[in-house]
C-alpha cells in the first residue's frame, strides 16, 4: 500500500533511503565522541579529588555546633563543653542582625552555656545581691572569675562578664533576646519595655529589636517550622500510605492504558474536566458560605503574613482567588480540547502503540528506579562535598576593642596576644574568634572548588538523565523495528540497550549533557546576580538581566528537546552526538506538521494523565486530613496545618506520576521518530514493507489528511 508523500525541503537534508539490511538499532557500532569521554572521565577524577580534599580539610562540626570566642565547639561530645550546647553573647546590641549571629561574626565575647538567661539581671545587682544571684550570673562569665576579689568595673574592664543579662530564647543553638509585642505594638523583652544596662543607663526594648531587627521574623518562621515538623511526625504514616496509593493508581493507570488506551484517554479527559469543575464548585460553596461572617471581607493584603495559615481560609477573597485560578485552567483545557479534537484521535493511535510497546518491554517501567537511585547518589555527593568545602576554612581571630586602637580588626593569635604589643598599646582590646577563612593557596581557590562542585553536579545529573533516555529509546526502537512482534524483539531489550549506551556512547552522552550543563550554570549565575541586584535602582540593568534570564531559559528548553531526539538517534544508529542531533533535527523539520499534530498533542494528553492522578490524590487527601469524611474523622490525625500533608502528597504524587509517564513519553517520542524513519525508508510494498502496525497505518492516513488541510 503506497502512500503519497510531500516532497521534503532540500535544505533539511535528503530523506532516508531503503536499506534491506536495516532491522533496528545497529549492533555493529563503534565508540563515539572519545575525546569528550576522556574529558568526562578526567572531570570525574578531578571531582573525586576535590571531594577528597574537601573531606580532609572540612569540618562539618562548624555547621552543626556554634563556636565560642576561643574557636571551641559548643555541645560537642567528648569535650569539656559537651553539656554547654548554647552560645551566649556578652553584648547582643553589638550584633547588627541575626545573619551576623548565624555567621559567628558578632564583635562581642561569645561563651558556651548550658541554658539561656530567663531573667533580667545586671552585674552590679548580682554582685550586691544574694548568693543565688551571684551563682546564676557567674555561669555566664568566663571561667575563673572571682566575684569576691574583683569589683564590677574591673570585671567589665577585663571583659570577664557581661554587663547585664536579659531574657533570651534558644534559636539555632544561640541565645537571642526573647522579643515580643504587647497590645498596641509595644516591643518588649521578657515583658519589660526598658531595663538597666548595668553601666549607668537604661536600654529600650526597641534598641534590642533594632540590633536584631530580623529576629522576630526568624522566630516566627521557627514557630511555623516547628509546627510543620510536628505535623509531619503525626501524619508521616498517612503520607507514606498516600504515596503508596499514588504509586498504585499510577501503575493501574499505565496497565489500563496498555489494554484500553482509547477508552482511558477519553476517561482521563472527562475526569480532569470533572475534577477541575468540582474544585470550582467547592471554592464557590466556601465563598458563598462565608458571606456575612464577621471578618470574612478582610482582604489578603490587609491580613498580611500570618503564621496560622488557616486564617486565610476564613476570608472570602482566598476562595475567590482559588475559584478564578481553577476556572482559568478549566477554560484553557476545554478550549485546547475543542481545537485539538481531530488531532486527539490521531494521537490516541500513537498512545495505543506506545502501550503495546511497554507491554512487551515491561521492565522499562522499573528503569526510573535506577535513574532515581543514581540521581540520589549524585545529589548526596554534591551536598556532602559542598558542606565540607564550606567548612574547610580555618579559624580567624581579630582584635576587638571599645576605644581607639590602630590594630582594631587586625588578625591576631590568641596564644601570643597577651604578650604582644597590641595588648600593651590597647589595654581594653581582645583577640576574639571572628569567622572562618584563611589565606593559604587552598583558601584562595576555594570559590573555584565550589564552582567546580556545582558544575560537575549539573554535568553528572544530566548524564544520568541522558543515560536513561538512551537506554529506554534503544529498547523501544528494538520493539518498533522488530518485523515479527514479539518474536524479533531481543530477550532483554533494556539491559542490551543499557550495555550499548555505556560501552559505546558514554562520550556522546557526556557531550550532550555538557552543553546543557553550561547553559544551566549560566542560568544559576544570572539568578545569583539578580538576587544581588534585587535592591538596585538601575532599571536598565534589571531589564537586561531579565531578558538574559528569559533567553537562557528558552535556550535550555531548546537544548533539552534537541538532546532528547539526538539520544534517540544515537540509540538507533550509534553515531556521534553532533551528527545524531543534526539528523534528528532535519528529520523533524522534514515532518514539522506531523510533529505538531502528533507528538505535542500526545505530550498534552500525557500531561492530563499526570494532572488527573495529582487531582485524585489531592482531593481525597484534602477530605481526609481536613476531617470532612465522617466515617474516618477519628482516624485523621490532629494537625496544626492540614495542608502540610496534602501539599506533600500532591508534590509526591506528581513526581511519581511523572516517573511512570516519563517512560510513556520516551516511548512515544522514540516510536514517533522511528515512524518518520519508516515512512521515509519504505513504501508499503512487498519489497519495502512498513514496520509500523495497522494502527499506525491508519494514523499515517489521517496525518496526511491533516497535512493537506494545513497546506
Amino acid at each position: 500500500m503506497e502512500l503519497e508523500e510531500k516532497k521534503p525541503d532540500p535544505k533539511y537534508g535528503d530523506s532516508r533511503k531503503f536499506d534491506p539490511n536495516f532491522k533496528g538499532p545497529l549492533h555493529n557500532r563503534g565508540c563515539t565522541d572519545i575525546l569528550c569521554c576522556i574529558l568526562f572521565i578526567l572531570a570525574l577524577l578531578g571531582y573525586f579529588a576535590v571531594g577528597i580534599i574537601a573531606w580532609s580539610q572540612g569540618d562539618p562540626r562548624k555547621v552543626i555546633y556554634p563556636t565560642d570566642s576561643r574557636g571551641q565547639f559548643c555541645g560537642q561530645a567528648g569535650t569539656p563543653l559537651e553539656k554547654k550546647p548554647l552560645l551566649f553573647y556578652f553584648n547582643i546590641l553589638k550584633c547588627a542582625s541575626p545573619l551576623v549571629l548565624l555567621e559567628l561574626q558578632c564583635p562581642t565575647t561569645q561563651l558556651c552555656v548550658e541554658s539561656c538567661p530567663d531573667r533580667h539581671l545586671t552585674l552590679v545587682k548580682a554582685k550586691l545581691g544574694s548568693k543565688e544571684d551571684r551563682e546564676y550570673f557567674q555561669q555566664y562569665c568566663k571561667d575563673g572569675v572571682d566575684f569576691a576579689k574583683l569589683s564590677p568595673p574591673e570585671i567589665l574592664k577585663e571583659g570577664l562578664c557581661p554587663a547585664m543579662l536579659m531574657p533570651s530564647k534558644a534559636f539555632t543553638q544561640r541565645c537571642l533576646p526573647a522579643l515580643g509585642t504587647m497590645k498596641g505594638g509595644v516591643v518588649v523583652v521578657g515583658n519589660e519595655t526598658t531595663f538597666d544596662a548595668g553601666q549607668g543607663y537604661n536600654i529600650n526594648a526597641t534598641d534590642v529589636l533594632e540590633a536584631s531587627k530580623k529576629s522576630n521574623v526568624v522566630i516566627e518562621a521557627r514557630q511555623v517550622a516547628m509546627r510543620i515538623f510536628e505535623d509531619y511526625t503525626h501524619s508521616w504514616h498517612w503520607i507514606l500510605l498516600g504515596v503508596v496509593i499514588a504509586m498504585v493508581v499510577s501503575l493501574i493507570f499505565i496497565v489500563l492504558l496498555r489494554y484500553l488506551a482509547g477508552i482511558m484517554v477519553w476517561v482521563m479527559i472527562v475526569l480532569v474536566i470533572l475534577v477541575l469543575g468540582y474544585g470550582i464548585f467547592h471554592c464557590y460553596m466556601e465563598f458563598a458560605s462565608l458571606k456575612g461572617e464577621p471578618g470574612s471581607d478582610v482582604t489578603i493584603r490587609d491580613l498580611g503574613l500570618q503564621t496560622d495559615f488557616s486564617v486565610y481560609l476564613q476570608i472570602r477573597q482566598t476562595w475567590l482567588a482559588f475559584m478564578i485560578i481553577l476556572a482559568i485552567v478549566e477554560v484553557v483545557i476545554i478550549l485546547l480540547l475543542i481545537f485539538l479534537r481531530k488531532k486527539i484521535m490521531i494521537a490516541i493511535a500513537l498512545i495505543k502503540e506506545a502501550s503495546r510497546a511497554i507491554g512487551y518491554v515491561m521492565s522499562s517501567l522499573f528503569y526510573p528506579l535506577l535513574t532515581f537511585a543514581l540521581l540520589a547518589v549524585v545529589i548526596a555527593y554534591w551536598a556532602i562535598t559542598a558542606v565540607f568545602l564550606s567548612t574547610s576554612n580555618e579559624q580567624v581571630y581579630k582584635v576587638f576593642n571599645n576605644s581607639d586602637c590602630e590594630y582594631s580588626r587586625e588578625t591576631c593569635d590568641p596564644k601570643t596576644f597577651n604578650t604582644s604589643n597590641i595588648s600593651a598599646q590597647c589595654p581594653d582590646a581582645e583577640c576574639l574568634f571572628a569567622f572562618y577563612g584563611g589565606e593559604t593557596l587552598y583558601h584562595k581557590y576555594l570559590i573555584l572548588f565550589q564552582f567546580y562542585n556545582v558544575f560537575l553536579f549539573f554535568w553528572c545529573a544530566n548524564f544520568v538523565t541522558a543515560l536513561g533516555q538512551v537506554t529506554l529509546s534503544g529498547a523501544f526502537a528494538s520493539y518498533y523495528w522488530a518485523f515479527k512482534k514479539p518474536d524479533d524483539i531481543p530477550a532483554y531489550p533494556i539491559f542490551s540497550s543499557l550495555g550499548r549506551a555505556l560501552r559505546y556512547h558514554t562520550g556522546s552522552l557526556a557531550f550532550g549533557s555538557l552543553i546543557l550543563s553550561m547553559v544551566q550554570v549560566i542560568r544559576v549565575i544570572l539568578e545569583y546576580l539578580d538576587h544581588k541586584l534585587k535592591d538596585a535602582q538601575n532599571k536598565c540593568a534589571k531589564f537586561l538581566l531579565s531578558c538574559m534570564k528569559c533567553c537562557f531559559w528558552c535556550l535550555e528548553k531548546c537544548i533539552k528537546f534537541l538532546n532528547r531526539n539526538a539520544y534517540i538517534m544515537i540509540a538507533i544508529y550509534g553515531k556521534s552526538f553532533c551528527p545524531s542531533a543534526r539528523d534528528a533535527f532535519f528529520l523533524l523539520m522534514r515532518n514539522i506538521v506531523r510533529v505538531a499534530v502528533l507528538d505535542k498533542v500526545t505530550d498534552f494528553l500525557l500531561f492530563l494523565g499526570k494532572l488527573l492522578i495529582v487531582g485524585i490524590v489531592g482531593i481525597f487527601s484534602f477530605f481526609f486530613f481536613s476531617g470532612r469524611i465522617r466515617t474516618m474523622e477519628e482516624a485523621a490525625p490532629s494537625l496544626n496545618y492540614y495542608w502540610v500533608p496534602i501539599l506533600t502528597l500532591v508534590v509526591a504524587s506528581y513526581l511519581i506520576a511523572h516517573g511512570f509517564f516519563s517512560v510513556y513519553a520516551m516511548c512515544v517520542d522514540t516510536l514517533f521518530l522511528c515512524f518518520l524513519e519508516d515512512l521515509e525508508r519504505n513504501d508499503g510494498s512487498a519489497e519495502r514493507p512498513y514496520f509500523m502496525s495497522q494502527n499506525l497505518l491508519s494514523l499515517l492516513k489521517k496525518s496526511n489528511e491533516e497535512a493537506k488541510t494545513v497546506d
